[in-house]
């Protein structure tokens, strides 16, 4: 399965769809949080997938601020971040990681892109696409039985 992952896209709606035409075919769309309704319109638009969590800028949002998703048999974690401090380092949220037997960790808030391997868990953030921001990126990863496949891109 191919995800298509962004996140704090703070309402710059055009720039995800941009993004996700840049990327190409995608099985999902995951949103990280801040901006949730932007991946909501894709949905309704697209008429595809999404899936994600709402951060701490997505006031009244009807999605979950954690998730703990299966896919191809490997457990991903998805979270905004805010809620583990991320913006001061990974330390809580790689013991919930662990706590959670996750194989993939999906999360946002701090605003940089990030691919790390902990434990045999990697870690992604996709970074953001909030218009202040001067480097604006997603992230896909690729899941199949026999592991997971994650990189970084900037938007053009």
């Amino acid at each position: 399965m191919k995800l298509f992952i962004i996140s704090d896209t703070h309402g710059n709606f055009a720039l995800a769809m941009k993004a996700l035409s840049e990327a190409g075919q995608t099985d999902i769309i995951v949103h990280l949080g801040d901006g949730f309704p932007d991946a909501e319109l894709m949905r309704n638009i697209l008429n595809t997938d999404i899936t994600g969590v709402a951060g701490n800028c997505d006031p009244g949002s009807d999605a979950p601020r954690e998730l703990l998703w299966e896919c191809e048999g490997k457990r991903i974690l998805l979270t905004h971040g805010d809620a583990y401090g991320v913006k001061s380092g990974l330390e809580r949220l790689k013991q919930r990681a662990l706590e959670a037997r996750a194989d993939l960790v999906l999360f946002g808030h701090s605003h940089i892109a990030t691919q790390e391997l902990y434990s045999d868990i990697l870690f992604l953030n996709p970074g953001t696409m909030t218009p202040a921001a001067p480097y604006k990126s997603y992230a896909i990863a690729e899941i199949t039985a026999d592991g997971i496949t994650a990189s970084l891109h900037s938007i053009i």
